[in-house]
């Protein structure tokens, strides 16, 4: 039986959308009808995994539970040391499969990439041939949530997010691989080229539609099709070197991310560094900047943008990922938890150990990342000149002159009356002024990372997540 659970502690979670159930749900029908030919049945319950289990288990007295390993958010983990311990009364041995590089329990980093090239080299096994379905005619009670059953608000992006299921994920990765992803290496970071150039498969990994070593192993045999290719006599795009290389050096990165939450799963609602405690107020978060920022209404254009594509799509490059969530850590100030929170709900592909890092990273509370306070005129400047991407997202500001798009504030009443948008009415005045919270922001953690204790910390840091160079060995 294949067993898939609704679990009420979980969907109803701070760090949990529509948008997420809404994909899980298209994997799991895919996957009830790939598993339909072989007579196995895919059961879905809603409720807590231990009294979910306990039902079955009384019904069928099964011996073997099989998962895969999950590093997910603090209700996962409590979760998991329930079934623990609920498999250990029953008798029922519990067997966890590693779907990435993840190590548990790993007492020091030294090594670790060596570990994760040993884990990722087997080949993926195929599907199976055969399968023996238990009788399951007789169980009951099957649900397939919605939103409205676990008062979720509707998915935004329905109409124009990407689709679940393992065949989807496949597809993707394949026009990734064999068209898409020549020029990855230059054009991921900017949020015109990003959404056809990046691979997109995050969200499949995050769902279990895909596995990093499926990825990694497709992208391997890519670059020997083309090596084939190019000793035939082909005359292939150069670029494809760096892109794959790039590629697979950010599969290897999702799961160094992960093992630091493996390793030390408080980061998601405290700081790395405990010194930066009480850096920012934890306890209360601005709830006018907080909403603005939410809504992409800062009045600094590619922030607005982004923030809109974002609630649309539940998608953005990591450069602007970084960029919002710095711009809500330096800028407003405010506390990495409660934006970090709403981009959980908004990233389609939210996996947490990646994701509280980077929160963390991008906030300057690891003790040990290079402190990175982006300008959102700059970014602008540089990723989107043309304001394609702008245009897309702020119609208010589709007639806006190109040479006053980066900063709207500066344009003339006059001009502004042509182009039809009045400042402070049709788009917002900006709600900080960049040269001030620069300034600030720099002064404050320039004078945290200068003491003591702050440098003592940064070692321990580094020594327990900090990254190592990679070994000699190199994906062929």
């Amino acid at each position: 039986m294949a067993l898939w659970i609704y679990e009420d502690e979980v969907i109803r979670a701070e760090d949990f959308d529509a948008r997420h159930l809404g994909f899980a749900n298209e994997c799991l029908a895919e996957l009830e009808a790939d598993l339909s030919p072989y007579g196995v049945r895919l059961l879905r319950r809603r409720g807590d995994a231990v009294s979910v289990l306990e039902e079955l288990w009384q019904q069928t007295h099964f011996t073997r539970l099989h998962s895969h390993q999950e590093t997910g958010n603090a209700i996962t983990y409590r979760r998991d040391e329930a079934v623990i311990a609920w498999a250990r009364q029953r008798g029922v041995t519990w067997q966890e499969y590693a779907q990435t590089g993840v190590v548990r329990k790993l007492r020091q980093r030294d090594g670790w990439s060596e570990r994760w090239l040993q884990r990722m080299s087997p080949a993926p096994r195929p599907a199976p041939t055969g399968l023996r379905g238990a009788p399951a005619s007789h169980l009951s009670g099957e649900s397939i949530g919605v939103a409205e059953d676990f008062f979720l608000s509707p998915d935004l992006s329905i109409d124009r997010r990407q689709r679940g299921g393992s065949s989807r994920g496949h597809l993707i990765l394949d026009q990734f691989l064999q068209h898409r992803g020549v020029g990855y290496t230059k054009e991921m970071s900017s949020p015109v080229t990003a959404w056809d150039a990046c691979s997109r498969v995050s969200p499949y990994l995050t769902w279990g539609a895909l596995t990093v070593r499926q990825c990694l192993h497709a992208s391997v045999a890519r670059k020997r099709q083309l090596a084939e290719e190019t000793a035939a006599g082909s005359v292939i795009d150069p670029r494809w070197a760096s892109a794959l290389k790039s590629f697979q050096s950010r599969l290897r990165w999702h799961c160094h991310f992960m093992q630091k939450l493996e390793d030390e799963p408080q980061i998601e609602k405290r700081n790395f560094s405990r010194v930066c405690d009480g850096l920012r107020d934890e306890l209360h978060c601005d709830p006018t900047l907080l909403e603005a920022w939410k809504q992409g209404r800062t009045g600094y254009p590619l922030i607005d943008a982004c923030m809109r594509a974002l609630t649309a799509t539940g998608w953005l490059n990591f450069r602007m990922r970084a960029m919002v969530m710095s711009f809500a850590s330096y800028h407003l100030w405010l506390h990495w938890r409660e934006p970090g929170l709403h981009l959980a709900r908004m990233f389609l592909d939210y996996e947490p150990g990646i994701h509280w890092s980077q929160c963390q990273m991008q906030s300057g509370t690891t003790g040990i990342n290079t402190l990175r306070v982006y300008s959102p005129t700059k970014q602008l400047l540089d990723q989107d000149p043309d304001g394609q991407f702008l245009r897309q997202w702020l119609p208010e500001l589709a007639q806006v002159p190109s040479a006053y798009l980066a900063e709207p504030w500066q344009m003339p009443f006059l001009e502004q009356q042509f182009s039809g948008c009045l400042i402070g009415r049709d788009y917002p005045f900006p709600i900080v002024d960049h040269p001030t919270a620069y300034r600030m922001a720099q002064e404050k953690m320039h004078h945290l990372r200068q003491r003591d204790d702050s440098k003592r910390e940064a070692r321990m840091i580094q020594k327990k997540h900090g990254s190592r160079k990679q070994g000699s060995k190199r994906w062929r």
